[in-house]
């Protein structure tokens, strides 16, 4: 009905069951428990204690999908966040065979990541007519030829000692290590993006720089702050990678990049800027594992797989678009 002020009021309250079920965010909490159902029926050593003890293998690009969702946010793209785990963890590999402590490897780790996304955002930032696009194509060239030279002819390099990384890749009863880190990280980033002024900050830019520098927004500063935030997650990734594949080859991080806007846009973010949440890609991200572990499991090929993912991100890029275009002929119907 209408108000005194001609505005629709809604009979039916903003945050009731079937708003909250017919939202992005429900549809993909049917999805995950439709991937679940599918996975237990398909293969019978689909189960939760062998779900668990794969998850690993898939976890640490996680890490990154949340850094992703602020760059993606501001509008913005990171496309050599997987060469940028290639170069942490061939790097990482040679400090462990010069016998360093394991603090140093980590540290090292981070600080590789954190200088790789820091080099993205000085770049971003000094030449802003170059889209980012751009940029992290050439830096991506750039950190996987350092660590495909590193590795000499024989394209690959392992730990000597595993001792300290197969601790981090330890368990807690059932559960891997990541997966509470990740929990935690998630909702680090869901609060910073939803309840803080920088994460409205981020919105604002993404919905459009111009309107948010006169607004006395730093734009420049929050660019190169999230693209040297996601450059450390991405050395966080290879800290935990590394605690599955005990080493590095030509091929580490390779399609990363890819998984983790897939995740994100599957999730309900635009690649446009300025919408979505981290809630929304944390389902989907978890979604994206299972359905991996489930597909895995049928001994279905690594290509088929990404032919699979890559159908589901085409869809979810579509259905905002069919759904909006079915709203509105539905309210040219209604007037």
């Amino acid at each position: 009905m209408a108000g005194k002020s001609g505005r629709e009021i809604n009979a039916t309250p903003q945050n009731s069951l079937k708003k909250k079920i017919l939202s992005w965010e429900g549809g993909l909490v049917l999805i995950f428990i439709g991937v679940l159902i599918f996975g237990s029926v398909v293969s019978p050593s689909y189960t939760f204690t062998n779900v668990l003890r794969e998850m690993p293998k898939y976890l640490a690009e996680l890490f990154m999908m949340f850094a992703m969702g602020f760059i993606l946010v501001i509008g913005e793209i990171d496309i050599s966040v997987g060469a940028i785990v290639c170069l942490s963890a061939t790097l990482t590999c040679f400090i462990n065979r010069a016998g360093a402590p394991m603090v140093v490897q980590v540290i090292a780790c981070l600080l590789i990541g954190l200088a790789c996304g820091c080099l993205n955002g000085i770049i971003a930032t000094n030449f802003t007519e170059l889209p980012t696009m751009i940029i992290t194509l050439g830096t991506q060239i750039i950190f996987r030829g350092i660590a495909e030279v590193s590795m000499g002819s024989g394209g690959s390099i392992a730990l000597t000692d595993t001792a300290g990384f197969a601790k981090i890749g330890g368990r807690i009863g059932p559960f891997p290590i990541a997966f509470f880190l990740i929990i935690l990280t998630a909702v680090i980033y869901i609060f910073v993006l939803s309840r803080t002024t920088f994460g409205r900050k981020l919105y604002a830019v993404g919905s459009n720089k111009t309107a948010a520098l006169y607004a006395g927004i730093p734009v420049q500063r929050i660019r190169w702050i999230c693209m040297t935030l996601i450059g450390l997650m991405a050395g966080i990734c290879a800290l935990f990678m590394l605690a599955t594949t005990f080493g590095a080859n030509t091929t580490t991080g390779q399609g990363f990049e890819m998984d983790v806007i897939a995740m994100c846009v599957f999730g309900g973010i635009a690649t446009t800027g300025g919408k979505g949440n981290l809630v929304g890609a944390t389902l989907a991200g978890f979604t994206i594992v299972c359905l991996r572990i489930a597909l895995g499991q049928l001994n279905m090929s690594g290509q088929t797989i990404l032919v699979i993912i890559g159908i589901l991100l085409i869809a979810s890029a579509l259905i905002p678009g069919i759904s909006q275009s079915i709203s509105n002929k539905k309210k040219r119907a209604a007037v």
